[in-house]
């Protein structure tokens, strides 16, 4: 985040740049591996403090999207070919970094058939191979292609992670013209039926003009459809080709959603400023395997 824009932040949401190089070994390795993560090419606030515990979000599929979202910084354009190797890569980074539980992400890649969708599956069975991590997914939405999220589930993720982002009249605005709500709670329906044990989680941006009963009905949707965990975090615009924000919502209305989010039943919740989709991803996954146990369907 450029440092004038750092100066017009709230008082909350300004943060000290931490001293010091803890996060030199896993941005090292990940260079050397020749990876790409989402903490860096969303400039995630969270980027050093992840990377000093050795962890971060691997993104596969390479680093150019076939789609250009209002809110992501990620490049737009023509993709290169499948890196057929990265998947015994992430796995190789996940080892040395002792991860017990590794998240993966993927730049959109309607390019492809599947969507990536197969290469996904590969990743996550060369992980669990690898280092016996639980393996959490981030996909695309796939076009809508069911097959593809499929495809996925037959590696049998431990956590299937689809965010949904904004609530449904601004989809079209901060996520384009091809994602759809309805595909969106039809994924988490689909998961649940043909992956039970798979735990289901999405996430949310705020203070991209949304109301808090847009974003309560959004949240009664979600649950209805069988998502299980929750993350409420702020927007906050990468560069000025991005969305503005609107609204920064203060640490208390965080608070509060999170509270209403748990009343409506979702087993595992994080809401805040800084909360990102895969944010202290592993403590939310065990919490919710220890709550409702290693294959119990908790709707």
């Amino acid at each position: 985040m450029a440092e004038s824009a750092q100066r017009d932040l709230p008082r909350w949401l300004k943060r000290n740049v931490p001293k010091g190089n803890a996060g030199h070994y896993t941005a090292r390795l990940i260079r050397q591996l020749h990876l790409e993560t989402v903490c860096d090419h969303a400039r995630c606030p969270n980027r050093m403090e992840c990377y000093a515990r050795k962890t971060a979000t691997f993104m596969i599929l390479g680093d150019v999207c076939t789609r250009g979202c209002g809110f992501c910084s990620v490049a737009t354009g023509k993709p290169r070919p499948v890196d057929p190797d990265e998947p015994s890569r992430v796995a190789q980074a996940a080892q040395s970094l002792g991860l017990r539980h590794v998240v993966v992400t993927a730049v959109t890649r309607d390019d492809l058939p599947d969507g990536g969708a197969e290469h996904f599956a590969q990743t996550v069975r060369a992980v669990r191979e690898a280092t016996g991590a639980t393996v959490e997914v981030l996909p695309s939405d796939f076009a809508g292609n069911g097959a593809a999220v499929d495809r996925l589930l037959d590696a049998a993720p431990d956590v299937y992670n689809y965010n949904t982002e904004t609530v449904p009249r601004l989809f079209r605005k901060v996520r384009g013209p091809k994602p759809d709500y309805r595909w969106t709670l039809e994924t988490f329906r689909r998961v649940r039926a043909r992956c039970p044990t798979a735990r289901t989680k999405s996430g949310l941006m705020l203070g991209l003009g949304e109301t808090a009963e847009e974003l309560l009905d959004t949240l009664a949707d979600l649950r209805d459809a069988g998502c299980q965990m929750l993350t409420l975090g702020q927007y906050l615009r990468p560069s000025p080709a991005q969305l503005p924000v609107e609204r920064y919502l203060r640490p208390e209305e965080f608070q509060a959603l999170g509270r209403a989010a748990r009343q409506l039943g979702f087993g595992q919740v994080a809401s805040g400023s800084f909360v990102r989709s895969s944010y202290h991803a592993r403590e939310m996954a065990e919490a919710i395997r220890a709550e409702t146990g290693p294959d119990e369907d908790n709707g």
